[in-house]
């Protein structure tokens, strides 16, 4: 178990664990750090072991290789992607220096912000395969915001759109939480699994419906559906922010909404759930 300080997370605007269709955050293994800006700054100190390019899915919206570079931090040997490194092995880092540049990673959704992959390994471990990290475990509070499933549209992509509340008024990092206040990260439902930011146990129910049953930090959704005004979305991108925040509704097919919609989300039981990993 490998745990990131309240020092390291306040750097980033945003943070996510659960919130991937890929095994290298299988049981909380991996974590998403948003920064602001492009310039991507590191996580961690220590010596920088090597950098090679992989190659990713090809997307219109994005580039067709990604970077992994492996940070030697002692015990541990940090792995991070998604920056188009400017640092070589042999090199020094501190928490902060710069590493290089953010990209846009074939590995990314297209309503996928531009953010660093951060997992750990022991040294003695396979470090350039993708699963296998250690669990990571976040030493700070996140307070869970409840929400009634209204809101404004006051972001659009072509696969997403963003609301302005539920509103997060106080300090530190906030997620929407479930009726019951647990905040909650993930894809819901359209990522297998996702997870509770304060640990609990049993059924997790959101906007009234049973969304899943959490054992402790991880959650196995239930077949759900998620509604805007009716219309079908994929899902619910679900992260922690120190910023204000709305909830981001995902449309992995594109969708008709505009900037100022108001709209209401809700979420059904069905027998056809979509799973995009």
């Amino acid at each position: 178990m490998t745990a990131l300080s309240a020092d390291v997370l306040g750097d980033y605007e945003r943070f996510s664990i659960y919130n991937s269709p890929y095994p290298a955050h299988d049981f909380g293994c991996a974590i998403d750090l948003y920064p602001s800006g492009t310039d991507a700054r590191s996580p961690v100190a220590g010596e920088v072991v090597e950098t090679r390019t992989v190659r990713c899915p090809e997307r219109s919206y994005a580039v067709g290789t990604d970077h992994l570079i492996l940070i030697d931090c002692g015990d541990r040997v940090a792995r991070i992607l998604h920056v188009d490194p400017d640092v070589e092995a042999g090199a020094r880092i501190d928490r902060g220096d710069r590493l290089g540049t953010l990209i846009r990673s074939g590995f990314f959704g297209r309503w996928v912000d531009n953010h660093i992959h951060l997992g750990f390994r022991r040294p003695d471990q396979n470090l350039r395969r993708a699963s296998g990290s250690l669990r990571l475990e976040v030493d700070v509070p996140v307070t869970g915001v409840a929400w009634d499933g209204t809101g404004t549209i006051v972001d659009a992509g072509p696969t997403h759109v963003q609301l302005d509340s539920p509103r997060h008024g106080g300090r530190g990092f906030a997620s929407l939480a479930d009726d019951d206040g647990t905040p909650l990260d993930g894809g819901l439902p359209h990522y297998a699994g996702g997870g509770a930011l304060t640990p609990t146990t049993g059924e997790l129910s959101l906007l009234g419906t049973t969304i899943g049953t959490a054992d402790g930090r991880g959650v196995a959704w239930n077949n759900v559906a998620v509604f805007a005004d009716g219309v079908r979305a994929t899902g619910l991108s679900l992260f922690a922010s120190r910023a204000q925040f709305g909830a981001k509704i995902v449309f992995h097919g594109g969708h008709d909404f505009s900037v100022g919609d108001e709209i209401s989300v809700t979420i059904d039981p069905t027998d056809d759930p979509i799973r995009l990993g």
